[in-house]
C-alpha cells in the first residue's frame, strides 16, 4: 500500500497552466514567472555590459540563459522552502564571517639569530669549584685525563 502525500495539492495550486482550452506544453509555478522575468532581466542587462548588441540571436540566448538559470533556481524552491528562505540564506552564506586562511608575516630566516664564535659552556659544578682550589699540577692533570678519554674506555686513576 503506498502512502501519498498532499505535496501535489500544493503544486497544483501553485502552477499557472495558461488560457483555458490554450494551455502551455509546461508546468510553471508563479513563482517561477516571478524569477524568469528577474533573471532574463539581469542576463539581458549583463549582455549589454559585456558587449552584446540587442538583436535576435543574443536575446534568444538570453533566453535560453535565463530558462536554465530559472530552472535550476527552482529546483531549490518548493513549498516548504520558499523563495524568501532561499535568499535570506544565499545573503547570510556570503556575508557570514570566514576564517582566515593566510598566516600573518613572511617566511621565516635566520637573519636575526645571533652567532657566538664560542660554544657555551655548562656552569660548573660545586665539585668543579673544589677542583679549581686545587694547585695548577693538580689542575692540568685532570685536563689531561679529560682529553686523553675516549668515550666508553675507562683510564686507571
Amino acid at each position: 500500500m503506498r502512502v501519498r502525500t498532499d505535496d501535489e495539492v500544493y503544486r497544483v495550486d501553485a502552477v499557472w497552466l495558461g488560457p483555458p482550452k490554450a494551455t502551455f506544453p509546461w508546468r510553471a509555478r508563479y513563482v517561477a514567472w516571478g524569477v524568469g522575468i528577474v533573471v532574463f532581466l539581469l542576463v539581458t542587462a549583463v549582455q549589454r555590459q559585456v558587449g552584446f548588441g540587442f538583436d535576435f540571436i543574443n536575446t534568444g540566448w538570453g533566453f535560453v540563459i535565463t530558462i536554465a538559470l530559472t530552472r535550476f533556481i527552482c529546483s531549490r524552491i518548493s513549498h516548504e522552502r520558499p523563495l524568501s528562505s532561499v535568499m535570506t540564506m544565499w545573503v547570510r552564506e556570503l556575508t557570514s564571517p570566514r576564517e582566515t586562511t593566510s598566516g600573518r608575516g613572511g617566511a621565516a630566516s635566520a637573519a636575526r639569530i645571533r652567532v657566538n664564535h664560542q660554544r657555551p659552556r655548562k656552569r660548573p659544578k660545586k665539585r668543579a669549584k673544589r677542583a679549581s682550589a686545587a694547585t695548577p699540577s693538580q689542575h692540568r692533570r685532570q685536563q689531561d685525563r679529560r682529553q686523553k678519554e675516549v668515550r666508553g674506555v675507562r683510564t686507571p686513576a
